[in-house]
């Protein structure tokens, strides 16, 4: 696929963006992970990232999430609906958290020897008010979770502790929700079950960004889309336009 440095698409009639990243560069010692990354991601939308492993996309998240630093570039929230604004890269992670981004992260991360609903509180650790609606709301959107509140989280099946890890982002109430890799290592019919909480969870209100090696079924589900090759953001369109696009096809979707 032949990089280039595509102009950030914007919705029409678009309020300033909820997240900006400009510039972005991120080092491993001497390698670049991230190279001059620039996106926007809107209130209310579902943005998705796609490219292959090692592209940077969970570097990407990692560094929103305030999990590395940056050498370069901004990363800028702002302060819609009465939330604190500002550039996030040198906040640390419970900063960030309380600005209002949270993160699902790759590999579930749950804790394995505490209880589903345990697991869920942890989500909340710096909120001191009445958890109960949250994990009410959790519970609904995923009922196994009820089902299994007092049960070790480390017992569950993979597709459960998946649902388990975004209850857990869920439950800092965030404006932003980072999902990374959601589908990984789970069966079809429970990917395809997840793909449409997430919908729900966006249909309710809360921004998602999401990298996904599913290209497919993320570009479904998306409103507009980056591709990422080797630290740099090679395409940005809509999510419906980059899932006919005969490259994309070609390199992400089996084309």
């Amino acid at each position: 696929m032949t990089q280039s440095a595509p102009t950030i698409p914007t919705p029409a009639a678009a309020a300033p963006p909820l997240l900006s990243v400009r510039d972005l560069e991120v080092r491993y010692g001497g390698i670049r992970a991230l190279q001059g990354v620039s996106l926007d991601i809107f209130a209310g939308e579902i943005v998705t990232l796609i490219g292959s492993n090692g592209a940077g996309k969970t570097t990407l998240l990692r560094t929103i999430s305030g999990l590395l630093r940056p050498v370069a570039g901004t990363i800028a929230l702002s302060g819609e609906g009465g939330w604190g604004s500002g550039e996030l890269q040198q906040l640390k992670p419970h900063q960030i958290v309380r600005l209002g981004v949270s993160q699902s992260p790759e590999g579930r991360q749950i804790f394995p020897n505490l209880t589903v609903n345990d697991n869920l509180r942890i989500g909340a650790y710096q909120r001191d008010d009445d958890l109960a609606g949250d994990i009410d709301r959790c519970h609904k959107l995923f009922p196994i979770l009820k089902e299994r509140e007092n049960q070790k989280a480390g017992t569950l099946s993979g597709g459960e502790q998946q649902m388990l890890a975004i209850g857990r982002a869920l439950m800092s109430r965030p404006r932003l929700l980072l999902l990374d890799e959601p589908s990984l290592g789970l069966a079809p019919l429970i990917v395809r079950k997840i793909f449409d909480i997430i919908r729900e969870i966006n249909a309710e209100g809360t921004t998602i960004f999401l990298v996904e090696q599913n290209a497919h079924l993320a570009l479904k589900i998306a409103h507009r889309a980056y591709v990422l090759q080797t630290g740099q953001i090679v395409m940005a369109d809509s999510a419906a336009a980059l899932l006919a696009n005969p490259e994309v096809q070609k390199a992400y979707l089996g084309g």
